[in-house]
């Protein structure tokens, strides 16, 4: 291919990937097949291997990161981002009305109404059609520049000189104003990923996308599906002689003419009562929204109104934020308690008078960190308002300090661990206290035990956490491959253990030999490795032979494996304790050999499949053996999915893929489709 061929094929290539994009990720309509999609988006990138210079920023290959960055440089706003004044009260919404009676003239104040996004306010600047940079807040007046992190924004257009708005207004800077946010949706899924790998779960998801944002590594950040919803702009310099944005309605429809994602909700109002309505509105449907929404944004509409209006400190007089009130309740604080988890961290829990809240009873609640007990002031002995934090973890709210009288005390977190006596430690520019005692502590070494019998992992039924108490207290378990050399007359020694139990767990044992190899890799527990690592590594290496005599370069090579996996995993198998385990359990009979090795092409070519319904297998297992022929397996029904794998007693999943048109086939119809490939 010449150059000039070249140039044209990237344009062509360029424009339509941008234009499945936005039908995608805005209208949520798939045009293409992800086949056709993945083809399209190889060519891209093929072409900028080949010509480097046809590269650019705005090019969609660049919202799947890059290289870590050492630090974030700081950014100077050009317009302030403010904050805005909140209240919980209509009252005060109707006064915050008269006050701009007074100052403006009632004929020409309008209202919008728009929901609150519970996320981190970010700032993105457009020079002459092309993003070239995303700044977090900050303190309003300086923030951090994290474009990188950004771009890896699916939704989020890199180039908007194709938009009728650009192309009549052709504005030189163009910066938009939103938040980034993690959908609830993705919010679940991280926890569980986190909570496999035993790292602590995020306490919320605005939590969840402000550690997300300001990761120095951007391909971390593109595998967790941040979005952003665009509200407002900052500086807006237009071309000349080119007419000026007038209100938040023109704002709105320009941003949605450039393809920004917009707020699901956005109302007019020309008086204060239908404002109030709206507010009513929004409540009774936020809880529908895909994202986590805290309140609503009123503005005045006009902005030459609101630059008549001003501001006062650090929040605008012609905005505010009216936040929902979510339950809540009083109760009071026993005291406090650790939990040490199976990688050693040692979260602090309150152990609460139990009290109903949103219709179950509460008696404890996470407190994160200490350094979350210190922001909130929080003693033993407090009376403290909770709440269901996202409608479903209780968390400590904050403290009613007037019910204090003085027999409370200040909690201080142990300085060893409360489950083994060694000294804890806590590395610089983290929250968590860590016990360092991995081997021998007693609540790490249960919690590793119950993660590798779990069903996700090896899948040995009938070892919950009292049986494995007491065989960890016996000294009978101290590793995964005790399971294997444990004897019959040893369970039957257990607590309420009769001759069947006994059978039936040890015939549990002799079946989990003969688990596919990816739960083995994940049930070792090893740190930042969750069960889609683990299937990846299956896939890629074949056997654990292969993955144990691989270094982080091995481990680098492929594709959605990470730099802190890839240290993680050398260390693990470089650590002879580890190694002699997993030694042990290949000589005890349990499966070291890889079923499904990934073939490079992929026989079923990145088809999208959903399981629902009853299988002659287990549902892993089919899982595994589509993605190992290319495949791709997701828990949700979307105009994207290919192919309904439908067992007996199919519910919903089955009626939605009809009314989307997806293609519905039997078990048996599957397996024709591994024999025809």
């Amino acid at each position: 291919m010449t150059d000039q061929e070249a140039v044209a094929r990237y344009a062509v290539l360029k424009e339509e990937i941008e234009r499945h994009n936005h039908a995608y990720y805005l209208e949520a309509f798939s045009t293409i097949s992800d086949q056709v999609y993945d083809a399209l988006f190889g060519e891209l990138r093929d072409l900028e291997l080949n010509f480097p210079a046809l590269c650019t920023p705005d090019s969609p290959t660049q919202k799947v990161g890059g290289a870590p960055q050492k630090s974030f440089q700081s950014v100077a706003h050009r317009v302030p981002m403010m904050s805005l004044d909140n209240t919980y009260s209509q009252e005060e919404v109707r006064a915050f009305h008269q006050k701009l009676l007074r100052l403006v003239d009632a004929s020409k104040l309008s209202y919008t109404v728009e929901a609150k996004i519970d996320g981190v306010a970010v700032s993105l600047r457009y020079e002459d059609g092309v993003f070239i940079q995303g700044t977090t807040r900050g303190d309003g007046i300086t923030g951090d520049d994290i474009t990188a992190n950004i771009k890896t924004i699916r939704s989020l257009p890199l180039n908007i000189t194709r938009s009728t708005y650009y192309q009549k207004n052709r504005p030189k800077v163009f910066e938009v104003r939103g938040e980034v946010f993690m959908g609830r949706a993705d919010f679940s899924k991280l926890n569980m990923e986190r909570e496999k790998v035993g790292d602590p779960p995020f306490a919320n998801p605005r939590n969840a996308a402000a550690g997300s944002i300001k990761q120095l590594d951007s391909r971390i950040v593109a595998t967790r599906n941040l979005d952003g919803i665009w509200y407002g702009v900052g500086e807006v310099i237009m071309g000349e002689n080119r007419p000026v944005l007038t209100s938040q309605q023109e704002i709105y429809e320009a941003l949605k003419d450039c393809g920004l994602k917009r707020n699901d909700f956005f109302r007019t109002c020309s008086s204060i009562e239908l404002v109030l309505e709206a507010l009513e509105e929004l409540d009774k449907i936020r809880s529908n929204f895909p994202y986590e929404t805290d309140g609503a944004v009123i503005k005045v509409d006009s902005l030459s109104l609101r630059q008549q209006l001003g501001v006062t400190g650090k929040a605008p007089r012609w905005a505010m934020a009216y936040k929902y009130t979510s339950e809540k309740a009083l109760t009071q604080m026993r005291g406090i308690t650790i939990q040490v988890g199976r990688t050693g961290h040692l979260t602090p829990v309150a152990e609460l008078e139990p009290v109903l809240l949103n219709g179950s009873v509460i008696r404890r609640a996470t407190l994160h960190n200490e350094d979350e007990i210190k922001r909130k002031d929080i003693k033993i002995g407090d009376h403290v308002w909770i709440e269901k934090a996202g409608e479903v973890i209780p968390a400590v709210l904050s403290v009613e300090t007037s019910r204090r009288t003085g027999s409370e005390s200040a909690f201080l977190m142990p300085s060893i661990c409360p489950e083994c006596q060694t000294p804890v430690q806590r590395k610089q520019g983290e929250a968590a206290w860590v016990c360092v005692n991995r081997d021998a502590c007693p609540a790490q070494v249960k919690g590793r035990l119950v993660h590798f019998v779990a069903r996700g992992a090896m899948d040995i039924e009938g070892f919950g956490e009292a049986i494995i108490d007491q065989l960890v207290n016996a000294q009978l378990v101290k590793s995964p491959a005790d399971f294997y050399s444990l004897q019959k007359t040893s369970l039957l020694t257990m607590d309420r253990m009769a001759e069947k139990s006994a059978d039936n767990l040890m015939k549990a044992v002799q079946e989990s030999k003969n688990r596919d190899l990816w739960r083995l890799i994940f049930g070792l527990g090893i740190l930042h490795i969750g069960s889609s690592a683990a299937k990846i590594l299956d896939a890629e290496f074949g056997s654990m032979d292969n993955l144990m005599h691989s270094k982080k370069d091995d481990f680098l090579k492929i594709n959605d494996i990470g730099e802190a996996m890839s240290e993680s995993l050398e260390l693990y198998f470089a650590t002879p304790a580890y190694r002699d385990i997993v030694q042990k359990l290949s000589e005890a009979g349990v499966n070291m050999q890889s079923r499904y090795v990934r073939t490079k092409e992929g026989q079923l070519g990145g088809k999208i499949f959903v399981i629902t319904g009853t299988m002659s297998k287990p549902r892993e297992e089919i899982s595994l053996r589509i993605e190992s022929a290319g495949g791709k397996v997701s828990s949700s029904i979307s105009r994207k999915t290919h192919f309904l794998v439908a067992g007996e007693d199919a519910g919903s999943k089955l009626e939605k893929a009809k009314t989307l048109g997806v293609q519905i086939i039997s078990e048996g119809e599957l397996e024709s489709l591994f024999e025809e490939a």
